[in-house]
């Protein structure tokens, strides 16, 4: 792709996000109520997001063995793929977002259990998963 199409998508993207989220403060200028349904989207849609995220993180965690067999200490998978000692294939990813629930329940600092869930993922998949 030339370098002038690359820019010309970034700048068209920018200003496509920058219309969309100025949109409702020019449609609620001048003192204007915003209805109940969009107060009540406003509300429920940020967990309804982060469920999805969640979801979609963890769809390829496998909580049983039946798939793997134990080969020279090692679970390996029956499509080849090898997997650490004690870890199912995604394994990690779940490890990682509960580390990221239980910090923020205590701590309520995002950008803190953000980074822990992250550190942890990379140690466990780099000590503990061969692949």
């Amino acid at each position: 792709m030339d370098r002038g199409w690359m820019i010309a998508a970034v700048a068209v993207s920018a200003a496509i996000t920058f219309f969309l989220r100025a949109l409702p403060f020019f449609a609620f200028r001048d003192g204007r109520k915003m209805p109940e349904k969009l107060k009540r989207l406003g509300g429920i849609l940020p967990s309804a997001i982060m469920a999805v995220l969640i979801v979609y993180c963890l769809k390829d965690v496998l909580l049983d063995f039946k798939n793997f067999i134990l080969m020279n200490g090692v679970f390996q998978s029956r499509k080849g793929m090898s997997c650490g000692i004690f870890f199912g294939y995604g394994m990690s990813e779940l490890i990682s977002a509960c580390l990221v629930a239980v910090s923020y329940k205590y701590r309520h600092h995002t950008m803190l259990s953000i980074a822990l869930g992250t550190v942890c993922n990379i140690i466990l998949l780099h000590f503990f998963m061969k692949f």
